[in-house]
């Protein structure tokens, strides 16, 4: 906690992070603030203002601005309360960082083009192509001796003009900087110029696992890690899912993966299975049409399992030239897929009606139109459409 005082409080939009409607509120500055502004590839922290709960803090110059939901009085004095889960954490994912960034150039020359600290997970991105698995494990090794030699990370403040920091890691300095440049030392191992957050000894991570690399940009890698409580979170979820894989597949995890595969095996049989019984079935209604003495100018059918080739197979073995045909597969009462198919102008004429009944798109030609459904529960209008149609062009109307 820390105490300060109020300096403006002017009201603001916010957009949230997820996307959607903007927040109203107010962006307040404060004469001081322990709540970190995003920047440096490090999200911003969170809190409270007296009991006001801070949503976002961004830097405007040398200024933290923070967006809350009630206008504060400039001048009041207030209480500023850290959200300390959050910040931790991002201590720990950022030293995370630093460590990996100047052990890896140490050991094989890749340096860091930038990086990216998610809610899950963080990325490192590297100028290499690749990296080898054997790497990547010597990688983790190193950096986990690191953590347990338990070696000091130092902050210190050098001016702008001092020649020691061209000696510093760096990515550069923002435009509108001014003032001193903040430095973060690993003891022996690195020095970098950063304003972001971190933890005071490298034994504070805990402990990094590296979950591999995934293709970057050209010629780029990302290498995705977690840091300390991350760490721990991941493997109680992971020890969740392989509890929950034990109970249902009635075996141990080890037998997991041969489990699966034999499952997916069956799956795959009983869905060839299921298509060829599907196409079977489709033949038969067709037939059953034909075979009527007197065959009607309009064939409706609705079937909740099925899918495109099915009715496909069904106009292809009735014949659309004289039928006017319309086919609907999934769940009666919301979304699934119909075709409408029969004389190519009766359907070029009917189908955007249709589609606009079912709440759904389509394409379609030669007499054929299908697409996709939202509101399958109208097909009775869709039907009193086509019935309607067909009286009006039949030779007795």
């Amino acid at each position: 906690q820390f105490a300060t005082r109020v300096v403006s409080c002017r009201a603001a939009e916010l957009r949230p992070e997820g996307g959607g409607e903007p927040v109203r509120g107010f962006q307040v500055v404060l004469e001081d603030t322990i709540l970190f502004p995003e920047g440096g590839g490090q999200p911003d922290d969170r809190g409270l203002i007296g009991d006001v709960p801070v949503l976002r803090v961004t830097r405007r110059g040398p200024e933290a601005v923070h967006f809350v939901q009630a206008a504060l009085e400039p001048g009041a004095e207030v209480l500023l309360s850290l959200d300390w889960e959050r910040r931790f954490d991002h201590m720990q994912q950022h030293s995370g960082q630093h460590l990996i960034t100047a052990v890896v150039e140490q050991m094989f020359g890749f340096k860091t083009v930038s990086w990216e600290l998610g809610r899950q997970r963080s990325v490192i991105e590297l100028d290499t192509p690749s990296m080898t698995a054997e790497q990547i494990e010597a990688l983790e090794r190193s950096v986990n001796e690191k953590i347990r030699e338990r070696v000091p990370v130092m902050v210190r403040e050098l001016a702008a003009d001092d020649p020691e920091i061209e000696t510093v890691r760096s990515r550069g300095l923002p435009d509108d900087h001014v003032g001193p440049v903040r430095v973060v030392d690993i003891e022996g191992i690195d020095s970098n110029m950063c304003c972001g957050t971190h933890v005071s000894n490298l034994s504070d991570l805990q402990v990094i696992k590296l979950l591999g690399t995934e293709k970057g940009k050209k010629n780029k890698t990302s290498l995705v890690f977690l840091a300390g409580n991350r760490v721990l979170k991941s493997i109680e979820q992971s020890y969740n899912t392989e509890k929950a894989l034990t109970s249902l597949l009635k075996n141990g995890p080890g037998e997991h993966v041969e489990a699966v595969k034999r499952l997916q095996s069956s799956v795959k049989l009983l869905q060839k299975n299921n298509l060829n019984l599907l196409r079977d079935i489709a033949v038969l209604i067709a037939r059953d049409f034909k075979s009527k003495p007197v065959q009607s100018e309009l064939f409706v059918l609705h079937r909740k399992e099925g899918d495109s080739e099915f009715m496909n197979i069904i106009a292809n073995e009735i014949g659309t030239e004289e039928t006017l045909l319309f086919l609907t597969v999934g769940d009666e009462k919301e979304a699934g897929l119909f075709l409408l198919a029969g004389p190519v102008e009766a359907v070029e004429n009917l189908s955007p009606r249709v589609a606009e009944l079912l709440g759904g798109k389509g394409a379609g030609k030669r007499g054929r139109f299908q697409g996709k459904a939202t509101k399958m529960s109208r097909r009775g209008e869709v039907q009193a459409l086509l019935q309607e149609f067909i009286s009006h062009r039949s030779p007795e109307a």
